[in-house]
């Protein structure tokens, strides 16, 4: 905005979904089971605003610059009408379909759930089990290699007990080597790959002795027993997703419980059947032995007791490893196949990949870890099976499986949610969410044959959609999307997916990826696990202050902007403890600034660039330098950078330095007098550049500063008043030759009198004749002086420079040697000089006025003071 562009900003709530809807829920306790879904609403609803104006007021007092009156609303009847519209586009083109497929399913919840929605526990202890099942027919080639002595049995490994009931078929890879092996405890014949033999036998604590081996295109048309199921066969089917990562190269294949299984069984024309319910329980169907157990419970124990009595279970083991958990309730989900509705990614995956390419990513990262989240994902499951969110406008046939919905339907209920909600759906009876024209043909207002689906949209869906309803003009694009780095598989996928279903477009032009605050241990903050910092207490402090003292929004600003956003972040009392002292510094050097142009007006007062005295040029040389790499930093988002370009020169060059030489020039000189108007002339660009440059992060402490600028009678906001401005007429690299050649002499003489005070001692320069010596007689034509601008750098009571070497220096005098290297003209002038420092104790006696000691007696002015007082 500073940099001139009007920026169109409009802050937004996903307001829907499960987390606020179980938080609800919670809340009531037991009465939550005999609420309607209207009331449910009704209860989220109210949370969702209040939460919402509660987070408005902290973002507001954070410094987020926003029209705040203006905000979009996911519940919000025009919204929800927008993202029907799109929701319809998307099933006129054949990207939304229903089917019956398997999919995460929150047994906590009750409900489908998409990947963005899990989180994985690496934690999650499993029971694993090798299991037989038991040779029935087999390939010619097996027949062959087999004597039929022995009983013959494929061995598989599964994590997941619980889905044997419902294995359909054992897969193989076809490129792969098998072996038939002897067991020598058994002595009974196994069928697994042959790079798996040795690791199985001694997790069977067995060794195999190696038959034959064969390849695994030989097994097709083979069969296997289930290994209790005794009526079910298993046919041996080739897979493209067995691996030999892990288990025995052949893997229990149950379309109900897999995305892979459910493809080899789309294949094969394999049953599909669930035996598992929306609670995570066995179904009548599962038989007396395992119904009404929970699966991932007891139903595991009772599946393992029916393999061991049948004696087909070989091993069972913990194990630990990583397994999805429902990201609200933290318990684990299971995959099991349900009606639901779905996006076609496959069809819009190759487009959207493509016009990837043309989307800038900060960091650049971050673009492939988006791709290939996309890549792992087979389909998007956008129904869930809960009442807080915008409802899958669909009717369902009461006897027969068939749905309603046509352009004339979704008309109907666009226009209806755009008046009153969403709802209607819920509120109105169903015969008045058909249009007039739709219901004569389903059976008329008494007889209707549909009845309003259930479901509603996935909240990424509801967030997907925001591009259409926020973003203004025909085209829609947002410069930029920004949001944390766990929206690569959420808002910014989803975003992508609908923008491209709806319209082969990208919804952004630049997607700035940010990481993630962790606690002091570096442990990681959620709002489930309630570790959360939270901001407003860093800004105003808690409960007992000592302890959590209040630091004010641009303190958590500067930590903010100082921390490399891009990946974890550490916050604690320690890095806020420093934010605030970096900021206390600045505020001392932004003291100094305004205090010492007080009584300067830059229209008339202000001294032109060639006349000022060369350090002052200098600083206004370093500040255009300072400027653009401000300004470069800006456009990368690289605000840690700005941070520490800003900390280095307000510290460096500013107080230690600048500040610490021109006070006598400032104090002591009139008032009127031009080297001190040069001297303010360059303190009013700092503060000019200074303020602009930190504004974007700190605008409270800018607004403040500009405020009490002396010489700016009727305030505008920084904000309104331009970025940085800078002269080209600034820029003088020859003078960094003088002044850091000076400052090399002056350093070697302050490091030679340690903590004491320079004015006290008088310095001798010798320099060679050439061109160093030229260089530093630009800063004194004199021989010697106390008012030149090279004892001003030297901050000596008097400096005289020589090209040779002094007649007679007394006795308690210190001599430094040190040579400089001049490189002029980008390398075309080089030219090593060495010099010589003399420092000695000064003859003076000190000024009452100016304390320099270039006084003839303790009770006289020095020449200079004298003559200013006289002046006046």
């Amino acid at each position: 905005m500073m940099r001139g562009s009007k920026i169109h900003f409009v802050p937004g709530w996903d307001c829907h979904g499960l987390p606020i809807e179980i938080k609800v829920l919670s809340e009531l306790g037991g009465k939550a089971q005999n609420l309607s879904a209207m009331e449910i609403r009704e209860k989220a609803r109210s949370f969702a605003k209040a939460a919402i104006e509660k987070q408005k007021s902290a973002f507001i007092r954070w410094g987020i610059m926003a029209d705040w009156n203006n905000c979009y609303y996911t519940f919000d009847g025009r919204y929800e009408a927008r993202q029907l519209r799109i929701f319809y586009e998307m099933y006129d083109k054949g990207l939304i379909y229903r089917s019956y497929k398997p999919v995460f399913w929150s047994p906590s919840s009750r409900t489908a759930l998409a990947e963005a929605e899990l989180e994985y526990n690496p934690e999650h202890v499993s029971c694993s089990v090798y299991v037989k099942f038991p040779l029935l027919k087999p390939s010619p080639k097996l027949a062959s290699l087999i004597d039929g002595s022995s009983p013959v049995s494929f061995l598989v490994w599964t994590t997941q007990p619980w889905t044997i009931p419902a294995n359909q078929a054992v897969c193989y890879m076809p490129e792969s080597k098998y072996a038939v092996v002897k067991c020598s405890k058994s002595g009974d014949l196994y069928v697994l790959a042959a790079d798996k033999v040795t690791s199985v036998a001694s997790t069977l604590e067995t060794t195999f002795e190696v038959i034959s081996t064969f390849s695994g295109v030989d097994l097709e048309n083979g069969t296997c027993a289930h290994p209790f199921i005794s009526e079910r066969v298993s046919p041996l089917l080739p897979a493209s997703h067995v691996t030999m990562t892990k288990g025995t190269g052949l893997v229990h294949t149950a379309p109900a419980h897999g995305m892979e299984d459910y493809s080899v069984a789309s294949q094969h024309n394999l049953s599909m059947d669930c035996l598992v319910n929306e609670d995570g329980v066995f179904t009548d169907a599962a038989g007396p032995e395992l119904q009404n157990k929970a699966v991932l419970e007891e139903g595991t124990d009772a599946v393992i007791k029916m393999l061991q009595a049948a004696k087909n279970l070989l091993k069972e083991e913990k194990l630990v490893h990583s397994y999805p958990y429902d990201w609200r309730t933290k318990k684990p989900v299971v995959i099991r196949a349900s009606k639901q509705w779905f996006v076609n990614i496959m069809d819009i995956k190759t487009t959207a990949k493509e016009l990837l390419k043309k989307v800038k990513f900060i960091p650049g990262s971050a673009l492939n870890a988006m791709v290939e989240m996309m890549d792992r994902r087979p389909y998007w499951c956008i129904s869930r099976q809960r009442v807080w969110g915008v409802p899958i406008p669909v009717f369902h046939h009461k006897t027969k499986d068939e749905f309603l919905i046509n352009s004339q339907t979704i008309e109907h209920i666009i226009k209806l949610v755009e008046e009153h909600g969403s709802d209607i759906w819920w509120t109105l009876p169903p015969e008045q969410l058909l249009p007039k024209e739709v219901l004569s043909q389903v059976g008329g207002p008494d007889a209707l044959e549909y009845v309003p689906g259930q479901d509603i949209l996935d909240i990424w869906f509801d967030s997907g959609t925001s591009w259409s309803y926020v973003l203004p003009g025909t085209d829609q694009r947002a410069d930029l999307y920004l949001e944390g780095k766990d929206q690569l598989g959420g808002w910014f996928q989803s975003s992508l997916l609908t923008s491209v279903a709806a319209r082969n477009k990208s919804p952004f032009k630049t997607v700035v990826v940010h990481g993630f605050t962790l606690g002091e241990k570096g442990e990681k903050m959620s709002k489930s696990l309630g570790n959360v910092i939270d901001p407003d207490v860093v800004i105003n402090g808690g409960q007992d202050q000592s302890k959590e003292p209040p630091y004010g929004a641009d303190v958590l600003r500067w930590w903010v902007a100082e921390s490399n956003v891009f990946t974890e972040v550490i916050i604690s009392p320690f890095v806020l403890n420093a934010a605030r002292d970096d900021i206390n510094k600045l505020r001392n050097t932004l003291r100094f600034l305004l205090g010492n142009v007080a009584g300067f007006n830059p229209e008339t007062d202000s001294v032109p660039v060639n006349n000022m005295y060369f350090i002052d040029q200098y600083m206004l040389h370093l500040l255009q330098d300072l400027a653009n790499k401000i300004t470069d930093s800006y456009k990368q988002y690289d605000f840690g950078k700005v941070v520490r370009l800003l900390r280095a020169f307000y510290t460096r060059e500013l107080s230690n330095f600048y500040f610490s030489i021109i006070k006598d020039r400032l104090y002591c000189e009139n008032a009127d007098d031009p080297k001190r108007r040069s001297c303010q002339t360059a303190l009013a660009e700092i503060l000019d550049v200074m303020v602009r440059s930190f504004a974007p992060i700190l605008p409270h402490l800018a607004e403040e500063v500009f405020q009490y600028v002396p010489y700016i009678k009727e305030p505008k906001s920084v904000f309104r008043t331009g970025w940085i401005r800078t002269s080209s007429i600034w820029k003088k690299p020859g003078l960094e030759e003088a002044i850091e050649s000076a400052c090399a002499m002056r350093d070697s003489f302050l490091g030679s009198i340690p903590g004491r005070n320079a004015a006290e001692y008088e310095v001798i320069i010798v320099i060679e004749p050439g061109l160093l010596f030229e260089i530093i007689e630009m800063l004194q034509a004199e021989e010697t002086s106390s008012t030149s601008q090279l004892n001003e750098l030297m901050m000596a009571s008097q400096t005289t420079l020589l090209s040779q070497e002094p007649r007679a220096v007394t006795a308690d005098v210190t001599e430094l040697k040190g040579t400089f290297l001049i490189n002029l003209e980008g390398g075309d002038i080089r030219e090593e000089s060495s010099y010589k420092v003399i420092v000695m104790p000064t003859t003076k006696e000190k000024c009452p006025r100016c304390w320099k000691y270039a006084a003839e007696s303790s009770d006289t002015l020095c020449p200079r003071c004298a003559e200013v007082v006289r002046g006046k």
